[in-house]
């Protein structure tokens, strides 16, 4: 597992990097290859610390954080989110498909940050591809979105799915 460090307002110790890259590395029990890239943010908030731990294996991604006073605790509270999505979304796939779970799918292709004075402070870019509802669902809740934009392959739109304020799901389809 390769893993990348991404430090926001916070400079990470070596030993907490050490620590850090030592136990995320028991997750390869999950993966049959190396080719997973573990992406660990650093952020120092206001008066918090925030880790956030995002996995990404054959164009699938799992994305957990946690937010606290310490980034030590922090790992060890992020550790059991990232198996539990990690054995739910093997389970529910090899469910639907047998076998190959993760498929060549790239969300996200490239995102960029750009600078300006109006509100727009970060531009995404990312493959739109066919899926039903249930299936924008689970990637929905495995990225820990509050919405996800997707083409539903059954009536073949972009729509929306979105959590609303009473933790209920929400559906957007937009006509022109």
């Amino acid at each position: 597992m390769r893993i990348e460090i991404i430090e926001r307002n916070y400079q990470a110790s070596q030993h907490l990097i050490d620590v850090v890259e030592k136990k995320i590395s028991k997750l390869d029990k999950y993966f049959e290859t190396d080719s997973v890239l573990c992406k660990v943010s650093f952020k120092k908030e206001s008066t918090s610390l925030k880790l956030e731990v995002m996995l990404e294996y054959e164009g699938k991604l799992v994305r957990a954080q946690v937010v606290g006073d310490n980034f030590y605790e922090n790992i060890d509270k992020v550790l059991p989110k990232l198996e539990g999505q990690i054995r739910k979304y093997r389970t529910r796939f090899d469910k639907q498909q047998k076998n190959n779970a993760f498929k060549d799918r790239i969300l996200y292709e490239s995102f960029e940050e750009i600078e300006t004075t109006d509100k727009v402070v970060k531009v995404k870019q990312f493959k739109l591809e066919p899926m039903t509802v249930e299936q924008a669902i689970e990637e929905m809740e495995l990225l820990g979105h509050s919405f996800f934009v997707f083409f539903d392959s059954e009536s073949k739109e972009i729509k929306v799915l979105y959590l609303r304020s009473d933790g209920e799901l929400g559906l957007i389809e937009p006509k022109l």
